[in-house]
């Protein structure tokens, strides 16, 4: 069994002594006061006097080892105990070597795959807990962020297309109705009726102009005759007499 520890250092790499004064300030109100988290460096130590991490170079590994606790661009804050490994240092050194490989300094990003991150994965393979959550809260906030807004941005640009589909199929659903409505021609009747008031030898061929037609006729014949004749009698044999009244008698007299 191997202690393995975790050595933790403040970010104050910068050129900016105001900067590098601005993170350590942040650190202590967020991590010494509050508890949630800051911005810092980390590094692991197993089997020796040396501490290995991760950070970015343009070519090679982005795996490299330095002095405990020695790192010439970080202000060293402490030490914690993670655990112990059952890896012999053999096993150690085969961990390392391929991690040197799958982690190229290329690869480097500050919210996403950082030295933190790193150790994270160090710490899997060696069998021991991972780091205290507010090592790396920070990194991981800001990276669920990205990934939040990069959904977003996914999402809106569906929702955007589907609605651009969808308007596509309205209007050409209603462009095919505005054409079929102009293309059908108009009810025969209409035609029929707008030329000739009354009905004539041609339209009386068709049942619905013999009704009209037909029912002219006898609402022509019900009208009472301008002569002043009124209701016909039946009279006792049965034919029907017409009463005329004094007019007609003297005319005919």
């Amino acid at each position: 069994m191997k202690e393995v520890v975790l050595h933790v250092y403040d970010v104050t790499n910068s050129d900016s002594e105001k900067t590098n004064n601005t993170i350590l300030q942040i650190n202590r109100i967020f991590k010494d006061r509050i508890g949630l988290g800051g911005i810092f460096h980390s590094a692991v130590q197993v089997y020796g006097e040396d501490e290995w991490s991760f950070g970015f170079c343009e070519t090679g590994s982005g795996v490299f080892s330095c002095p405990v606790g020695k790192n010439p661009m970080y202000t060293y804050r402490e030490r914690i105990v993670l655990g112990e490994t059952e890896c012999s240092i053999a096993t150690v050194n085969r961990i390392l070597r391929e991690l040197s490989r799958e982690w190229p300094g290329h690869s480097y990003d500050l919210l996403s795959r950082n030295c933190n991150h790193f150790c994270d994965v160090l710490c899997d393979r060696l069998g021991v807990p991972n780091l205290p959550g507010w090592v790396n809260r920070f990194a991981n906030a800001g990276d669920t962020a990205v990934v939040v807004a990069e959904n977003t941005a996914v999402k809106f640009r569906q929702a955007k297309t589907e609605i651009v589909n969808a308007s596509r199929v309205a209007y050409r659903f209603m462009a095919g109705l505005a054409s079929r409505n102009q293309a059908s021609p108009e009810s025969p009747g209409s035609n029929q009726n707008r030329g000739s008031p009354t009905p004539t030898n041609q339209n009386r061929g068709s049942p619905t102009t013999q009704g009209a037609w037909f029912k002219n006729i006898v609402a022509a014949g019900a009208k009472p005759s301008s002569s002043g004749s009124t209701p016909t009698q039946d009279t006792d044999d049965g034919s029907p007499l017409r009463r005329q009244n004094s007019t007609e008698q003297s005319t005919r007299l």
